[in-house]
């Protein structure tokens, strides 16, 4: 009986050590197994050292020696920031909103050039954000919108493609004036465009002044061209209403000198030969 019982006992005893022994296993094959989303990009390390870079699906590291460092998104990413009363180039404190379009295309630089890329391209589009508006003047900081866009993100693929950080586009969206400001610069606009609208019209009447200077040296070269001038005046003037006309004494000689010699053609051609 006893050794029966020993037996029955190392038998227990061996099972249960193996059932140990297995979920020991268990839990570390499953601790080291990891899912990759889709758009996502796992960085791997082993002892220390940058091993591969692992795209989406199932990945297994070897325990002990491998770890997962980061998983970095490759989405397009939206990030909003301003710059707070930034000074213009006459010196005038503005607040600007914008929006960074950007995006991860290398994860093995994002993760080993820079210790945070997230924050190092937020401070980066910031700083770059006021050196733009340093350069232009309050006038110019609405109508430039787009220049200005433009520049930033030049700026910033520079500063970024190092980091393995791609930038899209950089969108303004608000630009807030000092109240004090706003008027000023509206009597400002206000002026500019009277000052554009007396221009014009200074503009329209000289260029009226040398057609009437073109007209009467043609009116004093060629008589038939004042009577002809004078007889379509008097035709505007009561073609519609019609009444009566008084002519002034030249005006009727015209008429005159107009009827003898229509009638005088008529009378030669009446003639027999």
């Amino acid at each position: 009986m006893p050794i029966a019982v020993g037996i029955v006992c190392a038998i227990a005893f061996a099972s249960l050590w193996s059932l140990v022994v297995g979920a020991l296993v268990g839990f570390v094959l499953f601790a080291n197994t990891y899912v990759v989303l889709e758009w996502e990009a796992a960085v791997v390390l082993r002892l220390g050292r940058l091993e591969r870079i692992q795209g989406p699906g199932l990945l297994f590291t070897v325990p002990f020696i491998e770890f997962v460092a980061s998983y970095v998104d490759q989405r397009l990413s939206a990030t909003t920031f301003n710059a707070e009363r930034a000074l213009t180039a006459d010196c005038v404190p503005v607040d600007v909103d914008a929006v960074l379009f950007w995006m991860v295309w290398d994860p093995k630089s994002a993760c080993t050039e820079v210790k945070n890329y997230y924050d190092a391209v937020f401070w980066a589009v910031q700083t770059t954000l006021r050196d733009a508006i340093g350069t232009i003047d309050i006038a110019e900081l609405s109508t430039r919108r787009k220049a200005l866009d433009e520049e930033i993100k030049a700026e910033l693929v520079q500063k970024t493609e190092t980091w393995g950080v791609t930038v899209v586009s950089v969108e303004i969206r608000d630009i807030v004036i000092p109240e004090e400001l706003q008027d000023a610069l509206s009597k400002e606009a206000q002026a500019e465009r009277e000052r554009n609208a007396r221009v014009t019209l200074a503009e329209a009447e000289e260029d009226v002044s040398e057609m009437f200077v073109r007209a009467t040296r043609n009116y004093r070269e060629e008589d038939g061209a004042l009577q002809l001038r004078a007889m379509n005046m008097l035709y505007d003037g009561v073609k519609e209403k019609g009444g009566l006309v008084l002519l002034p004494t030249s005006l009727a000689d015209v008429f005159a000198d107009r009827v003898a010699s229509a009638e005088g053609a008529g009378a030669g051609a009446a003639a027999p030969r």
